[in-house]
């Protein structure tokens, strides 16, 4: 296999891991911030915050790396307009997401006190205000970072040509 074979193959699978491990972690947070189980909670949000460092990290790196290693071996410019857009929504998806990261650890956290809280006779084991504040951000942000990356799916695939 070529070289740039092996960066597509790369770039793709790191994009599916990125994507579907986003989807995923959101769908099941979201659910189970309204289920009212603490207990749950605690276990998806670690789980989130685990898939965010196994999954969703390594991929961050990699799409840049092999996407712009793949344009310069095919002499595409990085002003080529697809692929500018395509970069500049990556930012866009990646400024949510940073933010995500240090909400998801708050309200990791805040799920975890509040499920101890709950097997002791110490507490009543519900989440604090701040923690809904969080997940109501978290939200927020999540919907333009996936309408982000589903663009520059888009873009990757169709290669259009746009006319700025």
């Amino acid at each position: 296999m070529s070289l740039y074979l092996t960066l597509k193959w790369l770039h793709i699978i790191s994009s599916v891991l990125l994507v579907g491990t986003g989807l995923g972690s959101a769908f099941y947070m979201f659910f189970t911030n309204r289920s009212g189980n603490v207990q749950a909670q605690a276990v998806v949000t670690r789980l989130v915050v685990r898939a965010d460092w196994w999954f969703t990290t390594p991929t961050v790196f990699l799409q840049p790396a092999t996407g712009l290693a793949m344009a310069a071996m095919a002499g595409l410019p990085w002003s080529t307009p697809w692929l500018a857009v395509s970069i500049a929504l990556y930012l866009v998806a990646g400024a949510c997401w940073l933010p995500v990261v240090w909400l998801q650890l708050r309200m990791r956290d805040m799920a975890i006190k509040a499920a101890e809280a709950t097997q002791s006779a110490h507490g009543d084991g519900v989440l604090p205000p701040l923690y809904w504040r969080y997940a109501r951000w978290w939200e927020a942000l999540g919907y333009p970072a996936f309408v982000a990356m589903a663009v520059v799916f888009y873009l990757m695939v169709n290669k259009p040509a746009l006319n700025f």
